[in-house]
């Protein structure tokens, strides 16, 4: 073999060689965008799940609020039932 057939052979293999890298790197260039992909729908559901996490605490909220009030008005109206039936009492009434 001479040194042109040789280094003709050098160039060939050198020439798969990058074919074969580039096969490679292009592979990993393309799962490498569906996975960034992936994160970026990962992260958009994310983000809408916290909306709805916020929205729904804010719900709980309002409604632990109105329980308190009803709460509060249920005290109020027992109060006001004890007075009356005491006021019934002090005028002679049967409770």
């Amino acid at each position: 073999m001479d040194v042109t057939t040789l280094g003709g052979l050098l160039v060939g293999l050198g020439a798969i060689g990058a074919a074969v890298a580039s096969y490679l790197g292009k592979r990993g260039e393309n799962a490498n965008g569906r996975l960034n992909a992936e994160f970026d729908q990962i992260q958009e559901e994310r983000d809408g799940l916290r909306g709805e996490r916020d929205g729904l605490r804010l719900v709980l909220a309002e409604r632990d609020a109105r329980i308190t009030e009803l709460l509060e008005e249920r005290l109020a109206d027992q109060v006001e039932l004890t007075r009356l039936r005491v006021r019934i009492v002090e005028m002679g009434g049967d409770p």
